[in-house]
Order: structure tokens, then sequence, then C-alpha cells
């Protein structure tokens, strides 16, 4: 292994990956907690896995595989799972790629562990040749290739359980007796196989789990990025044992089959605690089970990594940290409006304010904010908890979503009697949640004296960075949405993104500042229609715009944007 002159931090430095700054901060880390310096620099935020192995490749002169390449894809008829045992290569994080005469190629996560090497170079007669992946690649990859992945499959195909799990078919749920069910749901195969559910759809990075009964069989779906996808389902009659199981875990009521219910459970991966909402309903061939994962290590609270355009983010900065005024964000189900306000909230906390929050549920908890979840059974509403607040000497209050006349009347005399408000309405664009408003029921002259930012967004996949492809965009397609770039970029698919050819999501939106011509306007109750007008004339950027601005950056597809937002542009 031939070692490069330079070290880390000069190879980081001459790529402009990090700053002399950047470095030195490292350094003065690294001195204090003796920790290698890439760890430091990847704890820090300061570069991320990859950029880190990547230099460590440059310095070592090792070369650099990617899962998402096919890099990490042993050979297949070279019974490479008997010459490196899969403890031994889960223990010691590396992965047999390819043996040639007396040269074995392993991929390794550290390079430098020289003990390991040897030891490897003596339990397989072979000389090492190392290669260098990320963590996550190789773990991926030794997933994949000793069989955790078959596991799943095997779980959810009733393959293995059935041995030991022995049922006759019920023609109904209510043919099995309470004690039968909590039985069912106790046998280590139904545990194993929820589990393995879980833990697939985590890995999967989905944000819901839909399990739904039909005459003849099970569905099971993940939504990954926005969208559902299909896996193996279990056998039909494995229905009431898992349901049970998951109802067990969430402390519901395994005997009421008739009625909806809501619960949560915690499930801790690699010391990671990620929080499961679950919803159950009574369908005709069963109850459906619907579980949203809330992982917050994934979901970003910093306002710079939403999707912001420059312009777009200082205007929201400088209208949350208002003293006073209604902040509303717009947008259909699932499309980020929560997160935004809990980025802005985490933007904005500090001992100096006292900060309150009112949502249904509560999704992430906060450290330093205040957090109520509604509970209409027992009278605590959005409405009754916000007169609550007001009696709590509040500086900044959000409500998870105006639905009412009298949660809405509330939220604007709060914010017009020194308080600043946060809060979520369901409307396609910015411009329509003023009309929203009135149509609630709120006073024009109250709207226009309280509003001081209104926004839209949704969420857009990212395409793949592993395999998007380049093309040049036609003329019609540069004319149509003003295209400044000679190149856009468009999905392909593979590995690392599921073969989709996208993987994760960002925010566009639409930021409209309240400024006095708006104000003119509202308090004198002009329609939508000259409202939309009027700020179509500023200037102001809408979704197409922030989205087509995405497509120029190479972030996202012009298909993508415009399924997204064609139908609700202005």
């Amino acid at each position: 292994m031939k070692k490069s002159k330079d070290k880390l931090g000069q190879i980081l430095l001459k790529e402009k990956i990090i700053t002399e700054e950047e470095l030195e901060k490292a350094l003065d880390v690294q001195k204090k907690e003796h920790s290698k310096l890439g760890d430091v620099l990847v704890n820090l935020g300061l570069v991320s896995e990859k950029d880190i192995v990547v230099a460590l490749a440059k310095q070592l002169s090792v070369p650099y595989a990617s899962y998402g390449k096919g890099l990490l894809r042993p050979q297949a008829d070279q019974d490479l799972s008997k010459v490196v045992p899969e403890e031994y290569a889960r223990r010691h994080m590396l992965l047999p790629i390819s043996k040639h005469l007396n040269s074995l190629t392993v991929a390794f996560v550290d390079p430098l562990d020289l003990i390991t090497i040897d030891n490897l170079r003596h339990m397989t007669g072979c000389e090492i040749n190392p290669i260098i992946g990320t963590r996550s690649d190789i773990q991926r990859a030794i997933d994949e290739f000793y069989g955790k992945e078959d596991l799943l499959k095997d779980a959810i195909s009733g393959s293995y359980e059935l041995e030991e799990f022995k049922v006759e078919k019920a023609s109904s749920d209510q043919d099995l007796s309470l004690d039968e069910l909590i039985a069912r749901a106790e046998e280590a195969p139904v545990v194993k196989l929820v589990d393995l559910v879980l833990m697939q759809a985590i890995k999967d990075r989905a944000s819901d789990i839909h399990i739904e009964p039909f005459k003849d069989k099970i569905n099971i779906r993940y939504r990954i990025d926005g969208i559902l996808y299909e896996i193996p389902p279990p056998a039909r009659h494995l229905l009431p044992a898992i349901v049970s199981r998951i109802k067990i875990l969430a402390n519901l009521d395994i005997a009421e089959r008739r009625l909806p219910q809501d619960g949560a459970f915690l499930v801790k991966v690699e010391n990671k605690g990620i929080d499961l909402r679950v919803s159950t309903i009574p369908a005709i061939y069963g109850e459906k089970v619907v579980m949203r994962i809330l992982d917050k290590s994934s979901t970003p609270l910093d306002l710079n990594e939403l999707g912001f355009e420059p312009q777009d983010l200082e205007n929201f900065k400088k209208a949350i940290n208002s003293p006073n005024g209604l902040i509303l964000i717009t947008g259909p189900t699932g499309s980020g409006k929560t997160t935004t306000l809990y980025a802005a909230l985490n933007s904005i906390k500090s001992p100096h304010k006292n900060i309150s929050t009112v949502e249904d549920p509560v999704e992430y908890k906060l450290d330093g904010i205040n957090q109520v979840q509604i509970k209409p059974a027992i009278g605590l509403t959005f409405s009754s908890t916000l007169r609550a607040f007001l009696r709590q000497d509040p500086d900044v209050i959000m409500v998870g979503e105006i639905r009412d006349m009298e949660t809405a009347q509330i939220g604007i005399r709060s914010s017009l009697t020194g308080h600043l408000v946060l809060s979520t309405l369901h409307t396609n664009d910015a411009p329509s949640a003023i009309s929203r408003l009135i149509d609630i029921g709120i006073e024009p002259y109250l709207i226009s004296a309280s509003l001081i930012l209104v926004g839209a967004q949704r969420l857009v996949r990212r395409l793949c960075p592993e395999c998007k492809e380049a093309y040049e965009p036609t003329p019609k397609i540069i004319s149509d949405f003003n295209i400044k770039q000679d190149l856009l970029y468009k999905p392909k698919g593979c590995d690392y993104c599921s073969h989709t050819g996208y993987r994760g999501r960002i925010a566009i939106y639409e930021i409209i500042m309240v400024n006095d011509d708006l104000k003119e306007l509202i308090s004198r109750g002009a329609g939508l229609g000259e409202i939309k007008n009027m700020i179509k004339s500023t200037g102001i950027k809408l979704l197409l715009d922030s989205g087509i601005k995405k497509v120029e950056e190479g972030r996202t597809s012009i298909e993508e944007i415009l399924s997204i937002t064609m139908a609700s542009s202005i």
C-alpha cells in the first residue's frame, strides 16, 4: 500500500472540501478528544462520510468502491462466503469481493487496520488486496451478500414460520378469541416477522408502512420519497396475529376491532430512537394498519438545508424573528409544512424566549420547547389550548393547523397582542390562504393587520447522485420554462436508489412577504384573482419558479417538478 505524502487534511484542502479555518477547528477538537481526524470532521458536520473515504483512497492509493456503482458486489461463483465467514465480515466490517489465484480483493472501512489484514491473510492463505468503501455502503453490501435481505423475504413469504406456526385459516378475525390473538401475537415467528418489516422499512428510508387486508391476500406497502411500493406479502391467515402484535407494541386494545384506534411506540436502531405512530381502521376484510415512521435524525431541522432560495430564506428568517405577527405555511398533507415550522422554531429558540406548540399529534420532540398534543375526547382542543397558552406568558406560539374559525380567531388575536404565531393551512398555494381565512369567517381587516408572511411548499424527489444522466433540453423546454442551463439531468436508476432514479426529497417554496400594497388589497376584501395578479406583477418566485431553479441545479428533474406544480401554479 503506497501512501501519499499529503496528509488527510491537506487532501481535503486541495479538493476545496474544507477551509483552513475548518481544518484548524477540527485539529483542535482532535487534540482534545484523541480521535481520528476523519471522524472529527464528520461529527462536526464539515464533511460527509464519502468525502473522508474518497480522500483516504487518494492518500493511501487504494481504490474507492461505491455500492451504487455496483463495485461492492462479490463474485458469485467463487464461494467467497466460505472464504470469509459472515460473522468475521460483520465483526470487522469488511467484504470479500473477488479471488484471483492467490490474491483476495477485500473491501474495508479501515484499510489501515493492519492487524485485521494480517489475520485475514493467515485465515484465507491469500495475499490481501484492499479497497475502501463507506461504512454504510459496506454494511449494505454485507447484508445483501450474506443473506439478510433473503431473511426478510423468507419471513414475509412465511417459508420458515409456517413449520413452527401451526394455524388453521380462520374465516374472519372475529372467529379468534382474545386469548388466541394474544398467544399468536407473541409467537416468535410473528414477532420476528413484524420486527423485520419494521427494520426493512427503516433501512429503505420509508416514511409510512401500510398493511392492508383483502379477501384472499394482504398487501404491505412502503412509502419511500412520497411514492408507495409493494413488498412481498405474508400469508393471509397471519393478518390477525400481525395486527395484534402491532397493537400490543402500540398499547392499543386488541379486543376492539370495530373502531379506529391510534397509538405509538419506540424502536431503537443502532442506539437511535425512532418513533412509530400507529393508526388502525376497520375495513371489510379486517383491520388496516398504517405506521408513520418518525426518524428525527433523517429530518433536517436546519433552515439552510430545506431548499429555500437565498432571497426566500432571508425573508423567512426576517419574519420568524419578528416580535409579533402571523406566519402561515400552506400545502397538502405530506408536503413538509410541519418540518418547516419545526426548523423555524429550532432556529429561533433561546433561553430568552418562551415557545409553546399545540399539535395533533406531536411529531418530533424538541428540547427547550413546550409541546402539547390535543385530546378532543377530554376537551383539550386547539382553541382551548391556545386560550391556556395566553395565560402562560408566551413569546412564540405554533399551532399545528388552523381548522376552524375559533382557532383562527384566537391565533390572529394572539398575533395582534404581541405574540409571534406560526401555523399551517391546507391550500394549494400561498395566496389561497388569505381567501381560506376569509371563508372560515375572519374579517379581512384582521388578516391584513396580523399576517406578515404566507408561504406554500411541496416536496419533490431528488435525483440519485450516483446515476443521474445529463441531457440537452429541447428548444421548447428552454422556451417554455426559461431554462438557463445547457444541460439538465434526468433519472436513470441503480442499486443505490433501488432503480427508481431518485433518492430523498427536497422542498420547493413560494414565499410572500405581506407588504403595504398586499395589506391594502386584503383589507378592502379583494378577490383571489386580484391578489394573485398583484403578486405576479411583483416578480415573486412561485412554486414552479422554485422548482425550475432546482432543475437547473441538477437536483431534480423537469418531469418531477411539472407533476408536482402544474396543478397549483398561479
